[in-house]
């Protein structure tokens, strides 16, 4: 009976005060994987972004648990302190995103890394083979000294993986020349493209098309041309009528050039866009080149006005026309100037009567002129200021009639004492 008392109270003891088991792997590491999600396929001359899954297939094939063992910080099958690197191998492809630190990747989890790569337009069909770099610590060994004691082996990794993304076969655009023809600011011209295949497919029922530049001053006005089979090497030559903003300046601007076309497959599918620079040359301007003209207060007056062409393009049947505001009317506001060259200086007449009651100052009469474009298009220049002085009638209005009453005067003293005189003797 004692000892079986004395039994019964050590499994009590035992069960009272377990003693602690910890965990320990004896074998596993990581094993690594990458493939692209989403989209593999691309054109050259893209911008591609390459969204690349890692996942960790790395399992422990061995684990002991027993009093007595300190458990570990770390699994052998995690991947510690992941750098993932991609490089161009032998594509040619231009890789745009640095080495990316990705953290830890534990066993039978994954995670997404991105990066984004330039195909040069010159890139042939096919596949090609990008060399995605991983380099990672993982837990070897962990060696126990006494109860509370580990010693951790970490090993260093590098792991080469082959991502490999499809080009397809494509119509690529090269400009070869760019005409532009009376393209001048605010008004309507040509541009004549150049155009040369030098991509890897030829296309069917192409259409070239051009398309504003965000921001640009030139406006496509005939957008698109069609131009049947475009084949690999060929050149064609395309001429749209473009306008540009009355407000642009002279200079270089882009417009953006596009091919729509039929491929092999039936699809109807687009080349890369291609910006071309387009020389806008100044807008037709002018300016009132004469000195002020004067009037009185009542009178009525042709006012000769010279007005010079500064812009930088002719312009076809102009006509100046002013606006009579009070004190100020008009019977005849318009004024034919014809057709006036660059730096051209034409004279126009204006009649205008001024009310008796005007107030003496300087006046501005605002001043347009109507003209046609090389393209006959009806423009409209901006607003000019006529000066006008009106000057009071003063002392010298007056000077005829004085000379008159002179002469009369005169004329009346000679008959009278002189004239008179001599017949009397």
């Amino acid at each position: 009976m004692l000892l079986l008392s004395t039994v019964l109270f050590s499994v009590t003891l035992l069960a009272a005060f377990p003693v602690s088991a910890g965990t320990q792997y004896m074998s596993g590491s990581p094993d690594l994987s990458a493939a692209l999600m989403g989209q593999n396929e691309f054109t050259p001359g893209d911008f591609a972004n390459l969204s690349v899954n890692i996942e960790n297939h790395g399992l422990n094939d061995l684990k002991f648990v027993r009093p007595g063992i300190v458990d570990r910080d770390d699994l052998p099958n995690t991947a510690k302190l992941v750098k993932a690197s991609l490089g161009p191998g032998n594509s040619g492809v231009i890789i745009k995103t640095d080495p990316q630190m990705i953290g830890d990747i534990k066993g039978g989890t994954s995670t997404q890394v991105k990066f984004q790569v330039k195909i040069p337009k010159a890139t042939s069909e096919g596949t090609l083979e990008l060399p995605l770099d991983l380099k990672y610590t993982y837990l070897d060994s962990a060696e126990q000294e006494g109860l509370d004691s580990i010693n951790y082996i970490y090993r260093d990794k590098d792991v080469i993986l082959p991502l490999v993304i499809k080009i397809k076969k494509v119509i690529a655009l090269d400009i070869i020349n760019v005409t532009a023809e009376q393209v001048n600011a605010g008004t309507e011209g040509y541009v004549t493209l150049d155009l040369q295949n030098s991509g890897q497919d030829s296309g069917k029922k192409a259409i070239i098309k051009i398309v504003r530049n965000p921001g640009s001053p030139v406006i496509p006005v005939e957008a698109s041309k069609y131009i049947g089979d475009f084949t690999k090497n060929s050149t064609i030559e395309t001429k749209f009528k473009i306008s540009v903003d009355k407000d642009a300046q002279a200079g270089e601007y882009p417009l953006d050039v596009v091919a729509v076309y039929e491929n092999g497959d039936g699809d109807t599918v687009s080349s890369l866009i291609e910006t071309v620079s387009i020389p806008v040359g100044g807008k037709i301007d002018f300016a009132i080149d004469s000195p002020p003209n004067e009037i009185h207060p009542g009178e009525k007056k042709v006012l000769e006005v010279s007005i010079k062409n500064t812009g930088a393009a002719t312009a076809y049947s102009a006509q100046a026309r002013i606006s009579a505001v009070d004190p100020f009317t008009s019977s005849d506001d318009t004024s034919y100037l014809g057709d006036m060259k660059p730096g051209e200086s034409v004279d126009a007449h204006f009649e205008v009567t001024v009310d008796k009651s005007a107030v003496s100052k300087d006046y501005g009469l605002d001043t347009e002129v109507r003209y046609r474009d090389s393209l006959d298009n009806s423009q409209v220049s901006d607003t000019m200021k006529l000066p006008v002085k009106v000057t009071p009638a003063g002392a010298l209005s007056f000077v005829p009639y004085v000379i008159i009453v002179i002469i009369l005067i005169g004329a009346g003293y000679y008959y009278y004492f002189i004239y008179r005189k001599k017949k009397g003797q």
